[in-house]
């Protein structure tokens, strides 16, 4: 009879939270890079690999995972042309959103408040249009870029695990 230790355990976990966070970077409300490095952790901690090298890569992949989490959205606006002003207060809408609505009310919420606060600064309905859209694109962008990203964490933690 085959008896499950501990380590097993750990390691079957480790690649639990490692497709949950490539599963929870395309999931709204999901925190996708917390999970991705949960699972490096529990893995490290079971086996003690990865080695200190591919630990600190993917640890500042995971970082930069989370940065394009919380502020891909910000980033893309300013990219859009609106002003420092709108990204923040597109920001805080998000915020407050991520509470009350669903993956669509953040989206079109955030477009709106891009398109309004960028219409009444430079009254100009094609530059507000213009940074809604972009900033719309760039949130949409940056779930893709998670998605990646964790992926990239979960096949260099097969690698580890198959080598």
């Amino acid at each position: 009879m085959m008896f499950l230790t501990i380590e097993t355990g750990l390691v079957v976990l480790a690649f639990l939270l490692l497709v949950g966070g490539v599963v929870g970077s395309l999931v709204p409300q999901v925190p996708g890079a917390l999970l991705s490095l949960a699972g490096v952790f529990t893995h490290w901690y079971a086996t003690g690999e990865p080695g200190l090298g591919l630990l600190v890569a993917l640890v500042i992949v995971g970082v930069l995972t989370l940065v394009v989490d919380w502020f891909g959205g910000a980033i893309a606006a300013r990219a859009g042309g609106a002003s420092n002003t709108t990204a923040l207060l597109a920001g805080v809408v998000a915020l407050v959103l991520f509470f009350v609505t669903g993956p669509l009310g953040i989206i079109l919420g955030v477009a709106a408040t891009v398109f309004a606060v960028e219409f009444y600064r430079q009254q100009d309905a094609r530059q507000g249009l213009k940074a809604a859209l972009v900033t719309t694109a760039g949130m949409l962008a940056s779930s893709v870029a998670q998605a990646l990203l964790t992926g990239s964490i979960l096949l260099a933690m097969f690698g580890v695990a198959l080598l």
